[in-house]
């Protein structure tokens, strides 16, 4: 009895050498905005791409009254783009000092905050989708931990 169960054992285990591979995650480049758009869509905020020609494109969003943009980077006369950057600012908190940002910069991760051509505080996270791209998931990690930082610098550019 001993015998037939092992063999059974390793006739099972050889089978499962043969099973077939689990499908490989979807990879998500930078190339389609409407990949990025429905990416975005899908964590219930809304979501409008800005093209117009000879620029790169963007998406326009905004989570808890946040406005942000998604900038597509990278690309080839507004076309297959390469990667993406996520970016909002205030410009009602000019107050905020060159020594503040950099605080925030030493303390965070992931996103760097600096002051732009007319003084608003600014928010930027850039996301690396040359290549094959990157798996769904990931590109919807990259959305949770940028949705965490725009709160975080909220509170940072407005605490008193």
């Amino acid at each position: 009895m001993v015998r037939h169960v092992t063999r059974a054992a390793l006739a099972l285990g050889m089978f499962a050498c043969f099973a077939p591979a689990p499908a490989h995650a979807e990879l998500v480049n930078a190339a389609n905005p409407a990949t990025i758009k429905a990416i975005v869509e899908s964590r219930g905020w809304p979501a409008t791409i800005v093209s117009k020609a000879g620029d790169d494109p963007y998406i326009e969003s905004n989570r808890n009254g946040l406005k942000f943009l998604i900038l597509f980077m990278n690309c080839e006369e507004g076309k297959k783009c390469k990667t993406l950057q996520y970016y909002m600012g205030f410009s009602d908190a000019k107050d905020v000092t060159l020594d503040q940002l950099n605080k925030w910069n030493r303390e965070k991760r992931f996103a760097r905050a600096y002051r732009d051509d007319v003084g608003d505080p600014v928010l930027e996270m850039d996301v690396d989708l040359d290549f094959a791209g990157i798996p769904r998931e990931n590109v919807g990690e990259t959305l949770n931990t940028w949705a965490s930082l725009m709160d975080s610098f909220r509170e940072f550019v407005f605490e008193k």
